[in-house]
């Protein structure tokens, strides 16, 4: 019985890859290539501003943060105005180009200040861009198949997040460690990436169902969003405490003496493990318990920060590097697809928005905390820190789970 299961998930795995849309593919390799360029450049700029700007720890969670937490705030109001507009493609493109003419200008750096408004202006193009596209993931295919579509978009992201990070290793060792020459050539997928979805990504129509009259979130919108929804939301929060920003995966491996050329190599790690399971994690949550996946991905952010607190050498940072890929993979496409399925189909836009909102406000939070907690007590206080943290979240989704138990009684 248990390999006739096998195979009957196999083959509906396979059914499930070779039945999604073609734009979720466009998507898909539209993610490949922004976080090639973004992720070339990422691998190397915690370690940039702190050994060419002179940046201190407390100022590289404060970058972070500050930008991701901005991001957050725009997908709110992209998110909203793509539900309001009934149009998703055109805020899209616009957050990628806008990410895209941000690329130059961290190889052009000569302060913290450029790098400031580099990243924050790169981060309000992904704010921008964030939940329209994660609505549209969701308008161009139906409920059991989001999980697949979701994580297939995921797993191609993840595949250019190695990429990334590969091409910064082998165009360190080529140009002798010159960061900035490495950076330029990020600057080329970023913008293949915009040509990508200008040319190939057709939304479907889309009904509107208020009546023709078009309107932004109200309160009785608002009231439409059941609690299932806000748990969710507070669920993902407590996740982001616990993963703060991946600036601080790439300086623990320089802390443990990793060469500063072969710092990307920890990005490399991490997405290998991210992309190589994000698309079966994510069919899975079609199909099997999303309450086992949630507590796995847990257990494994647990572990990966724990070896990240005591790791001694660049190899115990690989390790826990794998586990925190791991852990993203099997957590981040199962909490959109989670957004997607609680919400009203014609508010998908904004119910993104919000979610990445306070998402972002506690990675803003995670950020600042771990890079005062690595000021003032060092690397391991920081990932443990984020153990915590993840417990805390376990505690929470044990709690959903028997109030939910006790209702069905």
């Amino acid at each position: 019985m248990k390999a006739s299961h096998n195979l009957r998930s196999s083959i509906t795995t396979s059914a499930a890859w070779r039945a999604l849309p073609t734009g979720i593919w466009v998507l898909g390799f539209g993610s490949f290539f922004m976080d090639t360029s973004s992720e070339l450049i990422h691998s190397l700029l915690p370690v940039f501003m702190v050994t060419a700007l002179g940046a201190s720890m407390v100022t590289v969670g404060l970058i972070e943060g500050v930008a991701e937490a901005a991001a957050a705030v725009m997908k709110v109001f992209s998110g909203a105005l793509s539900d309001y507009l009934g149009k998703r493609k055109f805020l899209m493109v616009l957050g990628y180009a806008l990410a895209a003419f941000t690329k130059p200008i961290f190889p052009l750096a000569t302060s913290i200040g450029w790098v400031f408004t580099a990243r924050f202006v790169d981060r309000i193009g992904k704010g921008i861009r964030g939940a329209p596209r994660d609505a549209l993931v969701a308008d161009l295919t139906t409920p059991p198949m989001r999980g697949a579509a979701y994580g297939l978009r995921q797993a191609l992201d993840s595949v250019g997040a190695f990429f990334g990070p590969t091409l910064a290793v082998a165009f360190m060792l080529l140009f002798a460690g010159d960061i900035r020459t490495v950076m330029w050539i990020a600057v080329v997928p970023a913008f293949i990436t915009v040509a990508l979805l200008l040319i190939y990504v057709r939304e479907p129509d889309r009904t509107n169902t208020n009546g023709g009259v078009k309107v932004l979130l109200t309160v009785a919108d608002a009231k439409r969003l059941p609690l299932r929804y806000w748990l969710v939301v507070l669920l993902g929060a407590v996740f982001t405490l616990a993963r703060f920003s991946e600036a601080f995966l790439v300086l623990r491996a320089q802390d443990v003496g990793l060469a500063l050329g072969y710092v990307p190599l920890v990005m490399i790690v991490m997405n290998i493990f991210y992309a190589g399971a994000a698309y079966p994690a994510g069919a899975a949550a079609d199909h099997v318990s999303q309450r086992t996946l949630l507590f796995l991905g847990l257990a494994l952010l647990v572990a990966a920060d724990v070896v990240l607190a005591l790791a001694a050498s660049p190899l115990i940072v690989f390790v826990g590097v794998a586990l925190w890929g791991l852990h993203m993979a099997l957590t981040q496409g199962l909490l959109s697809k989670l957004v997607a399925d609680t919400a009203p189909a014609d508010l998908l836009g904004t119910v993104f928005g919000i979610f990445n909102l306070v998402s972002g406000g506690a990675l803003l939070l995670a950020s600042v905390i771990a890079g005062s907690l690595w000021s003032s007590f060092g690397a391991s206080a920081t990932f443990m820190a984020g153990a915590a943290f993840a417990a805390v979240a376990a505690g929470l989704l044990t709690a959903v789970s028997h109030r939910e138990s006790r209702n069905r009684k």
